[in-house]
């Protein structure tokens, strides 16, 4: 394995981020450990690794973890099926097993000729044993394929950055291998920032009253799915588009169910304010 000279993350024009989450970021990358970050939905998490990869010049891959996920589907896939398929039809190099095995997420930025960002997104989704199955993966960078008896070895270290909402808690063991940082969700002084990186030129007035009612609904009490960065994004555009006057907002929520998905919490917001 080549040991890759990164350098340093100093942010990204589309993505804003505190110090010392760039800080968190650079020190996970200089001792060479995974990058957990943890945060409730909406706060930048997934975003944080396209912004590492693009600031960084680097190929991102994502591994979109699911409840059914396992540590195996990361590595390798050995298309049995297929194989027994081709051989009853008789099929050219059926003898070949290398030619039925995939490489799953980690295997292709194991192999890939350059570092790449790997992001592994949303791991408390998995099975609680999960995380500890890739423990000499991810600490020795490499695994062993015994159909083919080849061992895929990290040409380059990647950079991988694992996100969790904090569904459910995650082994010691697993933990003690990463650098941990929570991202906490924007004040009103940061997400001004995020704004301004996702819309130009927009009227001041509308963007001070969208992000008043938003914090607002935020703090209601009995607001099961609280809106998050995206969906104010979403809201600011669909009050833009529409032409809604800034001042209309101050007593009532147009569009509300671009920022709440819920029936539940719709009826506590028509309870709070008018919608």
């Amino acid at each position: 394995m080549t040991q890759s000279t990164t350098g340093a993350f100093r942010g990204d024009d589309k993505y804003v981020a505190s110090e010392d989450l760039l800080s968190t970021v650079n020190i996970a990358m200089a001792l060479e450990k995974p990058l957990l970050i943890k945060g409730e939905p909406g706060t930048g998490k997934t975003k944080l690794a396209e912004a590492v990869a693009h600031a960084l010049g680097k190929k991102l891959i994502i591994w979109n973890i699911k409840s059914t996920t396992k540590a195996q589907d990361g590595l390798y896939v050995y298309d049995v099926v297929q194989r027994l398929y081709d051989s009853q039809f008789g099929t050219h190099g059926v003898d070949d097993i290398a030619h039925y095995i995939k490489l799953g997420k980690l295997g292709e930025a194991f192999s890939a000729d350059d570092q790449v960002v790997l992001l592994i997104d949303e791991i408390d989704k998995a099975d609680i044993e999960f995380p500890n199955d890739l423990l000499w993966e991810l600490d020795q960078m490499e695994f062993n394929i015994p159909e083919t008896g080849e061992t895929i070895r990290a040409k380059h270290r990647p950079i991988v950055i694992i996100t969790s909402n904090a569904e459910k808690e995650l082994p010691d063991a697993f933990l003690r291998r990463c650098i941990f940082h929570y991202i906490e969700f924007p004040d009103q002084e940061q997400m001004a920032e995020i704004i301004k990186v996702h819309f130009k030129d927009l009227d001041e007035k509308l963007v001070h009253q969208a992000m008043t009612a938003f914090y607002m609904i935020r703090q209601i009490r009995g607001i099961d799915k609280k809106p998050s960065t995206s969906e104010l994004i979403d809201w600011i555009r669909a009050l833009s588009v529409s032409g809604v006057d800034p001042s209309l907002i101050e007593t009532r929520i147009p569009f509300a169910g671009v920022l709440l998905k819920k029936d539940k919490d719709m009826e506590t917001l028509s309870r709070a304010v008018k919608i």
